[in-house]
């Protein structure tokens, strides 16, 4: 009987995790080393699904399947777990949070809400009574605060509307304006940091994500500043030598021919 691909992976990692002729790489890491890397190849991942570039997929899922897989080989080391345990455990997850297909629910009324209140009652068997316990910190800011607010309103802790969590952002930018005025460095990180939470709650409202916006703006600045790099060495310019007006001029056109996702400008 030939061994399986998983089977292959899972003694290729014991090999490399080996005290007597494994990896020094490998041997020498710990959990909080392997945290970035862990963080790094999921962020790979999005990426290649948000620019449709499936071809590369296999070998990032790979990556970020090989994390899943030291971390499992080091809690094995430590008798805390196996990777078998972890197959299990989220097989088991995925069968409780949906007994609509496993088991005699209807898959009639809404799902969403059957899925928090089964998510609610695993945070209390674990101890976490709190609505906004277990939303991870490691999270990105926007991403983390688009779940706190969601979870926050579910209890009813939320604006009515698109249109009040609006006025929020115009009254905590008012705020801001004034931190500004005020010179203080700390009043305006502060103030800042409840702008983009009020941007947050806004976007919820409108069905948007902030984080894949922003993601999407940060690849189209990219885009543009790269085209208007060329359009400045085909006239032999330096752009640090460039006037403020000739950085419009490079910039509008960048804009013409780089445009954002689905043709926004």
């Amino acid at each position: 009987m030939t061994e399986s691909a998983l089977e292959r992976l899972l003694g290729v990692m014991r090999r490399l995790r080996d005290p007597q002729g494994g990896c020094p790489w490998d041997l020498e890491q710990t959990w909080r080393s392997l945290a970035p890397f862990t963080l790094e190849e999921a962020y790979e991942v999005v990426e290649l699904l948000e620019r449709d570039q499936l071809d590369a997929l296999k070998d990032e899922l790979g990556d970020l399947l090989f994390q899943v897989v030291f971390l499992s080989q080091m809690a094995a080391e430590e008798s805390r777990f196996t990777f078998q345990d972890v197959a299990a455990a989220i097989a088991d997850k995925l069968t409780r949070r949906h007994p609509h297909v496993f088991g005699d629910a209807s898959a009639d009324g809404d799902l969403d809400q059957r899925w928090d209140a089964l998510k609610a009652s695993e945070r209390q068997a674990r101890g976490q009574h709190g609505i906004l316990d277990d939303v991870p910190l490691a999270l990105p800011a926007l991403n983390r605060a688009m779940k706190l607010g969601k979870r926050a309103a579910r209890v009813g802790f939320d604006w009515p509307d698109a249109q009040g969590a609006r006025t929020k952002v115009l009254e905590e930018l008012a705020e801001f304006d004034a931190a500004i005025a005020s010179g203080s460095a700390a009043q305006m990180q502060d103030e800042l940091g409840d702008l983009l939470q009020a941007l947050s709650s806004w976007a919820r409202h409108l069905q948007l994500d902030p984080e894949t916006a922003l993601r999407q703006a940060n690849r189209k600045l990219e885009l543009r500043f790269a085209h208007m790099e060329q359009l400045a060495a085909q006239q032999g310019e330096q752009l640090g030598s460039l006037t403020a007006q000739r950085w419009d001029e490079l910039w509008l056109q960048a804009k013409h021919a780089v445009v954002g996702s689905e043709g926004a400008g």
